[in-house]
């Protein structure tokens, strides 16, 4: 906590960036990828489950909000004017990772999922860091036709950039929820090797079968939903020069935050998702629960590994549906 008093009000006191240049459109439905209704898309080992079609078959609306100088795209499902939920993806990931996600949580929340600076389809700057993210998700929050204080959803780097929007303005949120994210300070080791991949070539493929051919997830993980990790996969390419390569800028692994992740304190309601076979250990999860405050909710996912939306996304989605509940039914500690 911080001297200033910490509450959850009825909306951002700030109003949208003066910088948004395009309004979301009110009602703009996206067709689900070609094939995914009926037949599985080319290339899918089976047909996609029925919840799956009906995830993608749901309305989507998208919109871009100008940050400190650059496009923020996003992507909303739900109703406007209805409690917000932000899902904020994790580093060299994008928007649509939530795709399965999000409109499974939209029939009374407004649910948004964006791509931060350096990733998806918004642009990128010269240097990234947590914080900066963090004005990123507040800004999309603001914009996107959410109704009082959201909840923010961050998985892996998305939910540190969520740890510190509690740190920095978590009398703004209703709450976090953070998906097998160590929250902690890089050690200088790792910090040298980010550095080293920042820096290093951008991977271009000359086909986009080649591309598709070489996607991995990292960590490893080999478990997954099949049509969950196709659709991902398809959705993480853009045509470059020279044939096909990755939806992110390399120089986002070189990001700062080390230090504002040393002091960070939770200043809003925090659960914590832990994947049963992900990258947190029970030293590190010891170090980790005083920094969420008494109050907190965790939790462990059951055979999940770290990308927990792609091996267990309906646990996942029941695990947010219920903390939503949990906070609803008992007044937070964070309120007057």
């Amino acid at each position: 906590m911080t001297d200033e008093q910490a509450q959850t009000p009825q909306r951002f006191r700030e109003a949208p960036p003066q910088r948004f240049r395009e309004a979301p459109p009110q009602r703009f439905r996206e067709a689900p990828p070609q094939g995914f209704r009926e037949a599985p898309p080319q290339g899918f080992r089976e047909a996609p489950p029925q919840w799956f079609r009906e995830a993608l078959a749901v309305p989507v609306e998208t919109g871009v909000v100008e940050v400190e100088g650059v496009d923020i795209r996003f992507r909303a499902w739900g109703e406007p004017a209805r409690p917000g939920l932000v899902l904020v993806h994790g580093g060299a990931a994008h928007s649509h990772w939530w795709d399965h996600i999000g409109p499974q949580l939209a029939d009374d929340h407004r649910v948004v999922a964006l791509d931060l600076s350096g990733h998806g389809d918004s642009g990128a700057r010269e240097r990234y860091s947590l914080d900066q993210w963090s004005r990123e998700v507040k800004a999309v929050a603001a914009a996107s036709g959410i109704d009082g204080a959201p909840v923010l959803v961050g998985h892996s780097m998305g939910g540190l950039v969520s740890f510190v929007a509690a740190h920095l303005y978590g009398d703004e949120l209703a709450g976090v929820q953070i998906i097998d994210s160590p929250i902690r300070e890089r050690t200088p080791e790792e910090e040298a090797a980010r550095v080293k991949a920042a820096f290093g070539p951008k991977k271009v493929y000359p086909t986009r079968e080649e591309a598709l051919a070489r996607f991995r997830f990292v960590p490893p993980q080999e478990a997954a939903v099949p049509c969950v990790r196709e659709h991902i996969a398809e959705t993480s390419l853009a045509a470059v020069e020279g044939g096909w390569s990755w939806k992110f800028d390399p120089a986002m692994f070189a990001r700062s935050g080390s230090d504002i992740m040393a002091v960070a304190q939770a200043r809003c309601p925090v659960a914590y998702f832990r994947a049963q076979r992900g990258i947190i250990s029970d030293e590190l999860m010891e170090k980790m629960r005083p920094r969420f405050g008494a109050s907190a909710i965790v939790t462990e996912i059951p055979d999940a590994g770290h990308h927990t939306m792609i091996d267990q996304p309906l646990a996942l989605v029941t695990g947010i549906r219920a903390v939503l509940a949990a906070w609803a039914a008992t007044p937070s500690a964070f309120a007057d």
